[in-house]
């Protein structure tokens, strides 16, 4: 029978905003289970029925200890799914910072006692959900390496039986434990192996040797959308539409299976043989979010970031028609919506800047691209007549 998740401590802190620097005060509750909840008002009896604006883990966390900008700071750094975030908080009195510090890293020392425990099992139940035939490298020949990386490496591969080609990604298991990228690679495993559509790639097949995760993967041979649009410079709306509709389809798919996508941006957009749209990288996935839930984790590429993300709120779907509106302002205009080689000017321009368009772009082209950058999540759309 699972631990009773009780209250290890709460109180008001104060927080720093991530992208706009100021302080705002936080009831902060520490859960047993390793959960960091912050609300804007106190609650009763831990959270008293609230929804947290602020859901944070401290699992496998580092806290550091600093007194600038102010005096009795500290920050907690951990990775939630596949990122490293930082957060920074501040208190009345040393004696209080220390109290914090102290119940967080003993939540944060026996979270990662029995995450050592369950990791080492993790890799090995990689493939135990997957009832397809049993692979092995043997039953493939590499023909080339289609591109390399920190974690590995990507081939085009031929299956010996059928004559079949597929580009099949090598991951090394101890980069993946050293990098602490296991929750983010058995991710892209299980969306992969329980996601069939159209306009997703497919898992063929995964499987283990000692050293390496092996993903077996549809070869998707049109190239990125992205080299597309780099040779093109604009679609026509028609192209545009098309292509659209298609990850319209896709992203509709992943949330009715409760998957926000989370990364949506050209490079992970790959055009079949046919000419159709394969959406491709699954690792930043998060799985398990229903139409009312929000998940909390910085991650993704920044011209692409929601501001709900860079206003360091709890975040749902919406994010990923934030992110297909700018994929499809950039395949309407040719460029991003909001730049700057600064990302502080580039995260100030999503959060206050409007949308501006081309004189020449259609009146049904400015307003579903004025719906889908909606800086309001609530008032975003989701379906519209431009398809």
């Amino acid at each position: 029978m699972p631990d009773e998740i009780t209250t290890v401590k709460e109180g008001w802190l104060m927080k720093r905003g991530e992208y706009i620097k100021n302080w705002r005060p936080r009831y902060f509750v520490l859960r047993s289970n390793g959960l960091f909840l912050g609300y804007k008002e106190k609650v009763k009896g831990g959270d008293g029925g609230c929804e947290p604006i602020n859901t944070f883990s401290i699992e496998r966390c580092q806290i550091m200890r600093q007194s600038k900008p102010k005096p009795n700071v500290f920050i907690i750094r951990c990775f939630q799914l596949t990122t490293l975030v930082e957060r920074t908080f501040a208190v009345d009195s040393n004696f209080d910072r220390e109290e914090w510090i102290s119940a967080l890293e003993e939540i944060s020392r026996r979270l990662a006692k029995e995450e050592i425990n369950r990791r080492s099992t993790s890799i090995i139940d990689f493939t135990d959900s997957i009832h397809r035939p049993k692979m092995t490298l043997e039953d493939f020949e590499m023909l080339k390496v289609l591109g390399k990386g920190t974690f590995g490496k990507v081939m085009l591969g031929k299956e010996k039986k059928t004559g079949n080609v597929f580009a099949i990604k090598l991951l090394r298991k101890d980069v993946i434990l050293a990098k602490d990228e296991v929750e983010h690679t058995l991710t892209e495993n299980r969306v992969l192996q329980n996601m069939k559509h159209p306009f997703l790639t497919e898992l063929k097949y995964s499987f283990q040797t000692n050293d390496r995760l092996v993903f077996v993967m549809e070869y998707v041979n049109g190239g990125e959308l992205f080299f597309h649009l780099s040779r093109d410079k604009v679609f026509s709306e028609a192209r545009a539409r098309f292509y659209g509709a298609e990850i319209t389809l896709a992203l509709k798919y992943l949330h009715e299976n409760k998957i926000v996508y989370r990364d949506l941006k050209l490079e992970n957009l790959l055009i079949d043989s046919e000419g159709h749209i394969k959406i491709t990288d699954f690792g930043l996935c998060k799985e398990e979010i229903s139409f009312t839930d929000t998940t909390k984790t910085f991650c993704g590429t920044p011209e692409y970031l929601a501001p709900e993300v860079l206003e360091d709120n709890d975040y749902g779907h919406a994010v990923d028609w934030w992110g297909f509106g700018v994929v499809l302002y950039e395949m309407l205009c040719g460029r991003l919506p909001f730049y700057n080689r600064d990302h502080e000017v580039l995260f100030e321009l999503i959060l206050s800047e409007p949308v501006r368009f081309p004189s020449r772009l259609s009146l049904s082209s400015k307003s579903i691209l004025s719906g889908l950058l909606e800086k309001n999540p609530d008032k975003r759309y989701v379906m519209h007549f431009f398809f």
